[in-house]
């Protein structure tokens, strides 16, 4: 197109009209007029980057082997027969292992917080039609995935469901300055609210502005009404840094996310909610300080008289010396 004054109005016009869908977008929320037309690209769009994830990954379809948790009583035998198949079918080169590794922490989340997910893989970055931080996978509502599932990783929270077309799924991270979840301390259970800051550490809200929090205590979900979207017990992160209290209603925190946002591949949404609530049981074990070595000097008896005339041998008085120098 040439530059022209018309190409020009055209472009602003465009530009217009897109802030003005993104503002409606987000004010109408769940309701927003919007979202069919977003549903419906994703029914276009996902496909498309499913196949290409496909036509590049040799070991996509492997992933699918954990999608289905099963019945609660018997999803925990069921997944360690789909772990065991699943090292099979990987190999052994490095991108394997490292896949392999994340489908064993995850599952062992999942255990722990009696979660009952779906396994899936992480095909693009961004959704096709917006511009948050997002996150497209590999399953969608023919799999069994709704809006506002939690989904999670090996490290903890990801993110939830924003958006679902037939084989792919939106996943808004828990990074995105428009995404707010529950927290729970760890231990002494203050509540809070935990925003996402973009590629800074998450900012967490508490309740109670005189709790007494440290940097290096720990936060997980708080949970969800009806478990949507949020289930409880979840890992977020780490307090990274305490805002001084200033006497106000609510205390300030930083928290670095134990998710890597930035390396997401396997990823896992929750399908089934825990019977009851893990609280902090999901959580890592915390690393053992490592012990500071000690020295300690012990002096040997003797040492110090080594240079100390014994019995029966004489020094030289001051003035005997000081002649024998002169000589």
């Amino acid at each position: 197109m040439r530059d022209t004054r018309e190409s020009r109005l055209l472009l602003v016009l465009l530009v217009a009209i897109a802030f003005a869908l993104i503002t409606v977008d987000i004010r109408g929320g769940e309701d927003s007029p919007v979202d069919g037309a977003r549903g419906a690209a994703a029914a276009v769009f996902g496909p498309i980057e499913n196949g290409v994830s496909s036509a590049v990954d040799p070991v996509g379809n492997a992933v699918a082997a954990v999608r289905d948790s099963g019945d609660r009583h018997d999803r925990l035998a069921e997944l360690e027969r789909e772990n065991a198949a699943l090292k099979a079918k990987l190999g052994s080169d490095d991108r394997s292992r490292s896949r392999l590794r994340q489908l064993d922490t995850m599952l062992k989340i999942a255990g722990e917080g009696q979660y009952g997910i779906k396994g899936a893989e992480v095909i693009a970055i961004g959704a096709a039609q917006g511009f948050s931080w997002t996150i497209t996978i590999d399953i969608g509502a023919n799999d069994g995935i709704k809006r506002d599932m939690t989904v999670l990783n090996g490290d903890g929270l990801v993110g939830r469901v924003t958006t679902v077309g037939p084989n792919t799924a939106t996943v808004l991270l828990a990074s995105d300055p428009d995404f707010t979840v529950g927290t729970r301390m760890e231990g002494s259970d203050e509540l809070g609210f935990a925003s996402g800051q973009g590629d800074r550490p998450l900012r967490v809200e508490l309740l109670n502005g005189k709790a007494q929090i440290k940097k290096g205590d720990r936060l997980v979900t708080f949970g969800s009404q009806a478990d949507k979207p949020f289930v409880p017990g979840v890992p977020v992160g780490v307090v990274s840094r305490v805002d001084p209290s200033g006497g106000g209603l609510t205390r300030t925190l930083y928290v670095t996310p134990f998710v890597a946002f930035s390396k997401l591949d396997i990823v896992g949404v929750v399908v089934q909610t825990p019977e009851r609530d893990p609280r902090d049981t999901v959580l890592p074990d915390k690393p053992r300080p490592t012990p500071t070595p000690t020295v300690t000097v012990t002096v040997t008896p003797g040492a110090e008289d080594a240079d100390t005339p014994t019995d029966g041998e004489s020094q030289p008085a001051d003035g005997e010396s000081q002649q024998e120098e002169d000589q």
